[in-house]
């Protein structure tokens, strides 16, 4: 383990780079219908929500997340075994969304994602994340104030919570994206 931590770039949120991890979860670019008479447009199945086990039932909670700042050091991971979770930010606050691939049960080399209200449209929609069963990831990064998160996750019996302390340090130095 070398004392000086690697620096981990921040990549922009697109659902192609994501994949590997999850899904985006925007209104921009999703098929969507009219319901309710005309008046609502359903943007539909934006995300695949997983729940496994005994017992297993879909919890719908909202998260309060301090505010980060660079640097920001990047100590340990988590996974969820038994469920995918889904985190939708309340309000028009950026955040950063960090994952790893699975190494010998491990995280792996992290990648980090800013995501970010989508500008191009004209009600600026927010962009959250589901992530998938057994993906490493960090634990929430708010930016710029504290942030409340609409989160589905799995609840029930069983174990849904893997943590890692990592061996090697992280850390992100720059919010700009490359």
């Amino acid at each position: 383990m070398t004392n000086e931590p690697c620096i981990v770039p921040v990549e922009p949120l697109t659902a192609e780079a994501f994949a590997p991890f999850g899904d985006v979860i925007a209104a921009a670019g999703a098929g969507s219908f009219f319901i309710n008479n005309g008046t609502t447009e359903r943007f539909h199945d934006l995300a695949k929500v997983e729940t496994a086990g005994e017992g297993a039932r879909t919890l719908i909670s909202i998260f309060r997340g301090q505010a980060f700042a660079p640097p920001i050091e990047l100590k340990m991971m988590e996974r969820h075994p038994l469920g995918s979770q889904a985190f939708v930010p309340l309000s028009p606050r950026p955040f950063l969304v960090v994952v790893a691939p699975d190494e010998g049960g491990k995280p792996g080399v992290p990648r980090v994602f800013l995501a970010k209200p989508d500008g191009e449209s004209p009600n600026h929609s927010l962009v959250g994340v589901n992530y998938h069963r057994n993906v490493w990831h960090h634990p929430l990064i708010s930016l710029e104030g504290i942030s409340e998160f609409l989160v589905v996750d799995r609840g029930g019996e069983g174990n849904n919570l893997e943590e890692c302390f990592l061996d090697e340090s992280w850390r992100i130095d720059s919010l700009d994206p490359v």
